[in-house]
């Protein structure tokens, strides 16, 4: 068996891993970032100054927020269940220290500041939350893309062949959610100030860069015949095309129904695919082709999973625009956030219980048919990863306020503080300034240049594949490699973010 098909029967055939797997896994990003912020709390609450250095802001944020991941997904996956406890203890630790050795000043009980926090404004324009969810999504998944190819990275962490879940399966319906959050549409920059033909126009134009980047995805991996999973989106089809479809797909639904209302857009699209997967010939088509032995003849045979998934991206997506309009109503205070995660919980808890009677009664996962069960299981995970995120983000403004004067990376900015009298007032940091120009930080640095991001860690995997035989490599050389290739990512980024660059020419 040639190299290339010996890597390609690596990655396929695999049946995923459990949904409580996949969820101890997503817990570990909100506890690294809760983990990095306590420590930037303790270093100002010891030295009186945040910490300004952009070399050693730079190690902090890839030893705590990168280099984590890289090890829970390769070789301390064995004890995956462990982590999550013992980096939740060590910021409770962290936690407790910084309570007993802030300033004697603020020295306030503990219930009455819980009170004061509640009370707190915070700034309404900004959602810190939401730039980290779509951040980790990007490490998570450069992580993964190179991992796979080794040994050391567990199979049923890989995509599913047909039915299962994988942790990368969950990675393509992330993308998708992150996007929506973000989209004109939930930003209201739409059709405020501009006709829907000339939203739509401006829409049409916006995906050219993911179509030329899917083209060019597509003649690069032909012409130097890189190895393909083609039963994950086709001959031809890739994540790219995926992505610019759906976005453009959605503006045009959006034009025409209210996007108050795309929540009940995305369950008719869900349930009606699946009516048509399960009333119909389209499923065996899907897995079999049209003559029933997985034949590529055609452009629909050669791209039937790419095609026909797009009905159930698009479910997610019209989904993920409520939950982005949900978030960006006014909640200007800690109390109106502390309703809204309690609320995203219980949706969260909805969706596992959908997730549960569709599994057992319709369908269960299946990522190639990006079925019913598909789509509420990424969204379960996803609003399950941002609710995260947003208690990280409160947990982290809560300890602001037993530190007077601090202020972090990509944390909310304080509008209001809390009416204590002027002898405990804290010091507010202006909005706009803060994670911009006195902090130097990762996740702001990736941030600014999402895509750039991703492109260069798909073609250093690429390369890293060809120039070296991952699938006997050993544990020591495979973390190795792994954290050089991160890094050189991160560093990339990180040097842009210095130099206020951002390459973006559409």
């Amino acid at each position: 068996m040639s190299q290339k098909h010996l890597k390609e029967a690596f990655v396929s055939n695999l049946n995923g891993t459990s949904l409580l797997e996949v969820s101890l896994g997503l817990s570990l990003p909100p506890l690294c970032l809760l983990c990095r912020g306590l420590l930037l709390v303790l270093y100002y609450l010891h030295n009186g100054k945040p910490l300004n250095s952009r070399k050693y802001s730079l190690l902090l944020d890839f030893l705590v927020l990168v280099s984590p991941l890289v090890f829970c997904c390769t070789v301390l996956s064995p004890i995956l269940f462990l982590i999550p406890m013992l980096i939740a203890a060590f910021c409770a630790a962290l936690f407790c220290t910084i309570y007993s050795q802030r300033n004697q000043e603020t020295r306030v009980p503990f219930r009455q500041l819980v009170k004061d926090f509640q009370k707190t404004s915070l700034d309404p324009e900004y959602i810190p939350a939401i730039t980290v969810f779509r951040v980790y999504i990007n490490v998570l998944t450069s992580v993964s893309i190179l991992a796979v190819d080794f040994p050391q990275y567990p199979r049923r962490y890989a995509k599913a062949e047909t039915y299962g879940t994988g942790v990368m399966d969950f990675g393509v319906g992330a993308f998708i959610f992150g996007n929506a959050l973000v989209c004109p549409e939930v930003r209201q920059k739409s059709c405020v100030t501009q006709g829907k033909f000339s939203h739509l126009a401006r829409q049409f134009f916006s995906i050219w860069p993911l179509i030329f980047l899917g083209v060019g995805r597509l003649l690069s991996v032909k012409s130097i015949e890189y190895q393909e999973h083609t039963s994950e989106y086709g001959v031809h089809w890739n994540f790219f095309f995926t992505l610019a479809f759906v976005r453009l797909a959605a503006s045009l639904l959006l034009t025409v129904f209210p996007k108050n209302k795309s929540w009940l857009i995305a369950i008719n699209l869900a349930v009606l695919y699946q009516l048509l997967l399960n009333t119909t010939s389209l499923k065996m088509f899907i897995l079999h082709g049209s003559n029933g032995r997985d034949t590529r003849v055609g452009i629909l045979n050669a791209n039937r999973e790419g095609l026909f998934s797009l009905f159930g991206y698009l479910a997610i997506y019209m989904a993920s625009v409520q939950v982005g309009l949900c978030l960006l109503r006014c909640r200007n205070s800690v109390r109106g956030w502390l309703r809204a995660v309690c609320v995203s919980l219980l949706t969260v808890l909805a969706l596992f219980v959908s997730l549960h009677a569709s599994q057992a009664y319709v369908e269960p996962v299946s990522r190639r048919l990006a079925n019913l069960s598909f789509c509420i299981w990424v969204l379960a995970h996803c609003l399950a990863f941002l609710t995260c995120f947003l208690m990280t983000d409160l947990t982290l403004g809560f300890t602001k306020l037993l530190v007077k004067g601090c202020s972090l990376p990509c944390c909310w900015d304080v509008v209001k503080p809390p009416q204590r009298g002027k002898e405990h007032e804290p010091e507010v940091v202006p909005r706009g300034r803060e994670g911009k120009l006195s902090h130097p930080c990762l996740i702001s640095a990736i941030n600014k240049n999402q895509l750039l991001y991703f492109l260069l860690a798909n073609v250093m995997t690429g390369s890293v594949n060809i120039l070296i035989d991952t699938i006997h490599s050993k544990a020591a050389f495979m973390l190795c490699i792994l954290h050089l290739y991160m890094f050189l990512n991160c560093l990339m980024m990180h040097i842009l973010h210095a130099k206020n660059l951002v390459l973006k020419f559409w």
